[in-house]
């Protein structure tokens, strides 16, 4: 990423971004599954810049760096799907499967944060370590603020688009599936990948190459919690 880029981006605010994300709220059908999941990242993100408004960061330079970087991947991958480009594999999946009506809403919900939490978040903290000249150790306590939103969240994503009593049967597929998953674990693997990516920066081949198995391993876990399922 060019250096002007980067600098337009750390510039740009948050609620510029919860902006951008409230006007494709308004232009998606609500069952669309990409809208299931941009009603999610809105939440999470209006949270966000409450917290930098609030003065709450003790790094504030730090904390929109991060979330201005780490929303413009979701918002980008949107863009490229609305021009006609293929977005990254972590989220092919939910584009593909956004109109299935075998798909449930928290399925839409999981595969588009295990997409954005799995694959964007680990890249985002190397992107912000590059603009801000930082180590990831100067971010971590931003990602973990984000990633206690996001656990938080989803506990009342849970509680809000479960489809009824029939999920606490075993023999609901969905129980299944929401068991194959794990925010927390999704979360350690990105602090994992992101280190791993930033340590690998000198040898720019093998990053590259790790970027795009990272981004294919994750699209595959999207894939398996889009599995369409019997109502």
């Amino acid at each position: 990423m060019a250096q002007c880029e980067q600098d337009r981006q750390v510039r740009t605010p948050v609620d510029t971004v919860v902006s951008r994300m409230r006007a494709l709220d308004s232009a998606l059908p609500r069952r669309d599954g990409i809208a299931v999941f941009n009603r999610v990242y809105l939440a999470v993100t209006t949270e966000v810049d409450r917290r930098i408004d609030a003065g709450l960061p003790a790094d504030a330079r730090a904390a929109v760096t991060l979330d201005v970087l780490f929303a413009e991947r979701y918002l980008a991958a949107v863009e490229a799907v609305s021009e006609g480009r293929r977005p990254p594999a972590c989220w092919r999946p939910l584009f593909q499967f956004r109109h299935h009506p075998g798909v449930r809403p928290l399925q839409f919900a999981l595969a588009g944060i295990n997409a954005h939490i799995g694959h964007d978040l680990a890249l985002a903290v190397v992107d912000t370590c590059r603009t801000l000249g930082c180590e990831p150790a100067r971010v971590e306590d931003e990602f973990d603020h984000v990633g206690d939103l996001l656990v938080t969240l989803e506990e009342r994503i849970r509680e809000d688009l479960m489809p009824g009593p029939d999920l606490l049967q075993l023999a609901d597929p969905m129980t299944h599936l929401l068991a194959a998953w794990s925010l927390d674990r999704a979360r350690d693997a990105a602090w994992t990948a992101a280190r791993a990516l930033w340590a690998l920066r000198g040898l720019p081949d093998v990053a590259e190459e790790f970027a795009a198995r990272l981004d294919m391993a994750v699209g595959f876990a999207g894939r398996m919690l889009l599995t369409p399922l019997p109502d």
